[in-house]
């Protein structure tokens, strides 16, 4: 067995030796990347991307970027178009081939059925001078020297380097599109991710109770109030508008201090010019808010109207943390 120095060794090597391959593609990046992406733009069709074996499962995750980022993207595994799939294929279709060799029997008798049909052909190759290098419309080269495997056999640098200029492409159509934040959030409405960008305060505080007490509210009563509203705090109002916020700490903190709590009032324990956040701030805001102010709850107002609490829980239960 190797050793635990080998084993890192040999884990930064590769980490080493892929980023280098990565960063060598820059100086592959010409023309061929600028007209690619302006004829996805300008075309009416979808984008169909196809690959066999680890090019295959590239062009997989390729697709799912595409398709998130506004870019409507199809796979098609190479050895199954030939064997009926080719009907994925509509006329303004652009299909981009990933293949490291680009000499892949599957990939060359695939090419000149697709160009019967009269598609546009990107190939993401690793050999500019391939059977798919050469009969391409255009071509993004995925080259690297070596692979990281140390026998230069297994699919990893050259992997890599075809899922960066995947990415590639996706980011430029994506920013030539106007991709915004609001595209982003319609298209992932599920998970953290989703909610991060589309819920809002005022969905968090719909189901929570509304704790409420006046500056000469007694004590008692607003142990009673944080209780039964089980926010651990309440707000202080006087005259329709916030003035203070107690929480559960303020309370552990008076008993500490005043052991005959029978004549204090809320405003003898308040917090003053309490932290607040608007009803329609996105919910991730009401999260950094209190991270910054180092706060469990935060006060929520529509206006200037005490409309609701958010609790960190209301975030947690939500996945947004």
């Amino acid at each position: 067995m190797k050793n635990k120095n080998t084993i890192i060794e040999i884990a930064k090597q590769t980490i080493i030796e892929e980023s280098n391959a990565i960063a060598n593609l820059i100086n592959f990046v010409d023309e061929n990347f600028t007209k690619t992406v302006n004829y996805i733009l300008t075309s009416n069709g979808r984008v169909i991307v196809t690959g066999i074996g680890k090019s295959a499962n590239i062009a997989t995750k390729i697709v799912a970027t595409l398709n998130s980022t506004g870019t409507p993207a199809i796979f098609m595994h190479a050895a199954d178009a030939i064997h009926g799939d080719l009907g994925n294929i509509q006329e303004n279709d652009t299909v981009i081939c990933i293949s490291k060799s680009g000499n892949t029997p599957e990939i060359k008798v695939l090419v000149p059925l697709i160009k019967n049909y009269g598609n546009t052909i990107v190939a993401i190759t690793g050999n500019s001078k391939s059977f798919l290098g050469t009969h391409a419309d255009f071509v993004l080269s995925s080259f690297v020297e070596k692979e990281a495997c140390p026998n230069n056999l297994a699919p990893t640098s050259s992997t890599t380097a075809q899922l960066v200029i995947g990415d590639a492409l996706a980011v430029c159509l994506l920013e030539k599109n106007h991709f915004s934040i609001q595209d982003f959030a319609r298209y992932h409405p599920g998970g953290a991710l989703g909610k991060k960008l589309y819920l809002r305060v005022n969905d968090l505080i719909i189901n929570n109770e509304l704790p409420i007490v006046t500056p000469t509210t007694p004590i008692k009563d607003v142990i009673i109030e944080i209780s039964k509203k089980r926010l651990g705090t309440t707000a202080v109002i006087e005259n329709n508008k916030i003035v203070g916020i107690i929480t559960d700490g303020d309370l552990r903190r008076m008993l500490t201090n005043n052991p005959d709590i029978s004549k204090l009032v809320a405003k003898d324990i308040m917090s003053k010019n309490p932290k607040t956040i608007a009803a329609d701030a996105m919910a991730i805001q009401a999260l950094k808010t209190m991270e910054s102010n180092n706060i469990t709850q935060i006060l929520v107002e529509d206006g200037k109207e005490y409309v609701g609490v958010v609790h960190l829980h209301d975030l947690l239960k939500e996945g947004i943390f």
